[in-house]
């Protein structure tokens, strides 16, 4: 099922921390929704496909190999949370092999499971796609400091319901502020985001961005909602376009996505969704790996929808962001 509308995000920022209190965010949802086949121990992936398949990111089991055999620059770098403050958080930055001396910028916003490998990954894939890549650990503050060292997906799972709305937007603020200030980056960014990542994809364009902000696409996860209908005073605050893609095993977010397309078309907000028969919730870092119990239909839905939903996400974004 697919619905290609005008649209708009989640509940602002300030209304997110107070009136969206009313009912609590959908975290525990994301937790429901991918804890159990994401967290369990992969199967090994064909020994002759390491590096997963060309054109979109890694999946979970082919992220590391491709990192590793990456040509683009990427680095660890401690970035200020807000300017002039000492806090700071982690983000792993990856720059284009490109001549292109005002290249955008694209902030990778990380799953409930953190900043792990396979987001990096993802990260490693759009700076192959042109763009100046950068991925914030959002968990820097709840987990004692910026760090490199990955936490395990469990660990990062009871840590991120300490990562508040306001510190979620600031987060990735931090990020496009610190990538649009390197020398060969251009002043406009976009922002993608995956579960608990796309969720915050509508809280940072209710917010509103900083200068430059351009467009965001939330991989399987819903603004606020009103059980099926979403915050219609939040959705309205939204200026950028907006792209929403899902899997349709997702029964939750497709239960709420003909309400964010019909009041997104009655704003008159620029929005596309589309909700891939087959797939799953986590379609994109699933792909087609091997489950612990085989389903090779489901498998093969997945690696579709994510041949389908990267190019339409690398298409929207070089649209926007002037590429």
């Amino acid at each position: 099922m697919s619905y290609l509308r005008i649209l708009t995000g989640t509940c602002a920022i300030a209304a997110f921390a107070s009136a969206c209190q009313r009912s609590k965010p959908a975290d525990d949802d994301h937790m429901a929704h991918m804890a159990a086949g994401d967290l369990a121990v992969p199967v090994p992936s064909n020994p002759n496909n390491l590096q997963g398949h060309t054109g979109i990111p890694a999946s979970a089991n082919t992220a590391a190999a491709r990192l590793a055999a990456s040509p683009r620059h990427g680095e660890w770098v401690k970035i200020a949370w807000e300017p002039g403050s000492s806090d700071s958080l982690m983000a792993w930055i990856v720059y284009p092999t490109t001549s292109n001396p005002n290249t955008p910028v694209v902030v990778v916003v990380h799953e409930i499971f953190g900043l792990q490998t396979w987001v990096r990954g993802v990260a490693d894939q759009v700076a192959a796609d042109g763009f100046i890549a950068i991925a914030p650990d959002l968990l820097s503050r709840v987990r004692g400091g910026p760090s490199t060292e990955e936490l395990p997906g469990s660990t990062a799972q009871k840590m991120i319901s300490g990562v508040s709305s306001a510190e979620r937007v600031k987060g990735i603020t931090a990020a496009a502020r610190y990538a649009m200030s390197q020398p060969s980056a251009a002043q406009k960014y976009g922002v993608i985001g995956f579960c608990w990542g796309g969720q915050t994809m509508w809280m940072y364009a209710t917010n509103g961005g900083i200068s430059g902000y351009s467009g965001s696409v939330a991989f399987y996860g819903l603004p606020y909602m009103d059980g099926k209908v979403p915050n219609a005073d939040s959705l309205a605050k939204i200026k950028v376009p907006m792209m929403l893609l899902s899997g349709a095993k997702d029964a939750r977010i497709g239960a709420g996505m003909p309400g964010v397309d019909s009041a997104m078309k009655a704003d008159g907000k620029s929005y596309y969704g589309h909700n891939y028969e087959g797939a799953v919730h986590g379609f994109m870092r699933a792909q087609d790996d091997p489950k612990a119990t085989r389903d090779e239909a489901e498998e093969q839905a997945n690696l579709t929808a994510a041949q389908d939903a990267w190019p339409r996400t690398i298409a929207f974004l070089k649209k926007n962001l002037g590429m």
